[in-house]
């Protein structure tokens, strides 16, 4: 079973706002052995799911408010970087997801495969390095904004160079289907704790500010 088809018309309540709201929205948390709560993204590990929003702020309350401790009605120890964890894990597992769409030959890299596809109408997600220097992308986007399709730029290049297997990894664009679809859940859980399109984008004159910004086309040294 997916994981879109495990979450979808499930409903669960959040321990912090206390509203039922569907699962793909949520972050499950479990008791550990040893009292300390543990994230379950996957939902796969054996116990009392104990829920919460996918955001920052949630997470936050829920550590700041023993919310935990209150809805499992016995003590846990939730850490107090317990969002940041819940973050690093989202990151993961979006990257993972990635590079299987990279294996199975859904994701497409480099500027002018990129810009194609986009203008194909077969794209779904056009992904871009957030340290991605600005007029690449900014042509990227445009595309984009006319065939409606979604941005995320929540990765630096680095962290999509390691997970594609690509040098310089700045251009990429998920095709519709499946693993789109199961990346849609992924990376909506993950704009909770970061956001998909950094505010540097839209303030004029950052790019020059920033040391290092990759120059648009880098990517097509290290892609086919």
């Amino acid at each position: 079973m997916s994981f879109r088809d495990a979450t979808i018309d499930r409903e669960r309540r959040d321990l912090v706002s206390h509203q039922v709201m569907d699962e793909s929205r949520l972050i499950r948390f479990v008791a550990g052995p040893d009292g300390q709560v543990v994230p379950d993204l996957g939902r796969k590990l054996p116990g009392r799911g104990l829920w919460v929003e996918a955001s920052r702020a949630s997470v936050e309350a829920a550590v700041k408010k023993n919310g935990f401790t209150r809805s499992a009605k016995t003590k846990l120890t939730a850490p107090a970087d317990l969002a940041d964890v819940v973050e690093r894990l989202l990151v993961r597992r979006c990257l993972d997801q990635l590079g299987l769409a990279r294996r199975e030959g859904v994701l497409i890299s480099g500027f002018e495969k990129s810009a194609a596809a986009i203008r194909s109408g077969k794209a779904a997600w056009a992904v871009e390095a957030a340290d991605g220097a600005a007029d690449g992308r900014g042509k990227i986007l445009a595309l984009a904004r006319h065939q409606t399709v979604r941005i995320c730029g929540a990765f630096s290049a680095d962290d999509l160079s390691l997970a594609l297997g690509l040098e310089n990894a700045i251009h990429a664009v998920l095709l519709a289907g499946g693993r789109a679809d199961r990346w849609t859940l992924e990376v909506e859980r993950l704009a909770g704790f970061r956001p998909l399109r950094p505010s540097h984008w839209d303030t004029p004159g950052a790019e020059d500010e920033t040391a290092g910004a990759r120059q648009p086309g880098a990517d097509q040294a290290g892609t086919s």
